[in-house]
């Protein structure tokens, strides 16, 4: 049996994402991201996230941010690293944090 890797979105938008900022770290850019108020509850640390439809891993949330590193290999085969701050992205949250919403929720629905 193989273990579950890989990020885990599906190339559906949940919402659109602003980019406040950007700065280099090493050979990586960074870019911090602002999501709509309230989806911060689906970023984890090195978690999943779609951005403009590139699968990418969630660094430092924090409330309605969160960051990712754009590494090289990433910079040169995605339209990404022009992104410039006030740039909209479109968001994708990962599949797992909205199904365990989905089913806290329904799970609490029938125990009231």
């Amino acid at each position: 049996m193989d273990r579950l890797g890989g990020h885990l979105v599906q190339g559906h938008v949940d919402g659109a994402g602003l980019v406040r900022a950007i700065y280099e770290e090493g050979n990586s850019r960074v870019l911090r991201i602002a999501v709509p108020e309230g989806s911060g509850r689906y970023l984890i640390d090195k978690g999943s996230v779609g951005l403009d439809g590139v699968s990418l891993t969630v660094v430092r949330p924090h409330g309605d941010e969160f960051e990712v590193w754009l590494v090289p290999h990433t910079l040169a085969e995605t339209n990404l690293g022009d992104r410039s701050p006030g740039d909209q992205v479109n968001l994708e949250f990962d599949m797992i944090a909205k199904y365990v919403e989905r089913f806290v929720g329904a799970w609490q629905d029938r125990i009231r």
